[in-house]
């Protein structure tokens, strides 16, 4: 599966239903498969988007301080 990910990141015009084919067949089931390219899109779109406003990235301090409220709020707004 990473390496498909990898190849329709990096070489998106090269992927065809051949390379689909082989993740499906090595046992990685639909569900699982159509999940991980919602990901992988969101990534690359939240990466395009992130580029074109340049984004800055924050300070370790800023991750570190979100980590805490994440890891004691959750997601909830």
């Amino acid at each position: 599966m990473l390496e498909f990910l990898e190849k329709l990141t990096r070489e998106p015009a090269t992927v065809g239903p051949a390379d689909a084919k082989r993740v499906l067949d090595a046992g990685v089931s639909e569900q699982a498969f159509v999940d991980a390219l919602h990901v992988q899109a969101m990534f690359q779109f939240i990466t395009r988007c992130a580029d074109a406003f340049s984004f800055e990235i924050p300070p370790e301090a800023a991750f570190l301080s979100s980590a805490k409220s994440l890891l004691r709020f959750g997601y909830k707004l």
